[in-house]
């Protein structure tokens, strides 16, 4: 296990790094505008699940691999950049709009909490970023360093967890103001189609 001063510093750092916004809040705040908040917490609850897959990945050398390796890091990346402009067209072409409403059915969120854990999976920046940040806070010469890899990736995924959802919460009171307007539903769902589609442009850029 870390030393509790190791974690109460990384527990900080970790805190600073995800209240800033960034593009999986950008896409869980979408998701709780266009459908609620219980969307939005959802899909904050699959992007982190995402986030503990990299973890895994990190403490099983997988992150490695694929942070030396440019084929596979390019194949994840182009994945991850195919499934959010995917789900941006799908979005644009739908017209169902009663998909945009408070009220979401227990399917819709199973879908919604699947489809957060791939967006944040197929991100191979997270692999690189796991072992660029944690391994400052693992103690090599410890009896068990990837003990504490773990607690250190855990940690991080409830901090995580937790600031994303404040992000939900305040995107579904946002709009839960705005669902009140005329044509909310129809301009809302081609905003988040763009969003998806600006996401998927910024992933294949960087």
């Amino acid at each position: 296990m870390p030393e509790t001063q190791t974690l109460a510093l990384f527990a900080l750092a970790s805190l600073v790094l995800v209240v800033v916004p960034g593009p999986a809040v950008l896409y869980i705040v979408t998701r709780s505008v266009s459908q609620g908040r219980s969307a939005g917490v959802v899909s904050a609850l699959g992007v982190n699940a995402g986030s503990m897959v990299h973890v895994l990945a990190a403490v099983l050398g997988v992150s490695l691999i694929v942070a030396r390796s440019a084929v596979a890091f390019n194949a994840i990346k182009w994945a991850g950049v195919a499934y959010l402009a995917w789900l941006g067209i799908g979005m644009l072409r739908s017209k169902d709009d009663a998909l945009l409403t408070e009220t979401v059915s227990e399917a819709s969120l199973r879908r919604v909490f699947l489809q957060g854990v791939v967006v944040n999976v197929l991100n191979p920046k997270l692999a690189v970023f796991f072992l660029a940040f944690l391994p400052q806070f693992v103690d090599a010469d410890a009896a068990n360093p990837t003990l504490q890899t773990f607690v250190l990736g855990l940690t991080l995924v409830v901090i995580g967890t937790l600031s994303d959802s404040v992000y939900a919460l305040i995107g579904g009171h946002v709009g839960e103001r705005l669902r009140s307007q005329p044509g909310f539903a129809r301009r809302t769902r081609v905003g988040a189609g763009v969003t998806y589609i600006g996401l998927a442009g910024i992933a294949a850029i960087t």
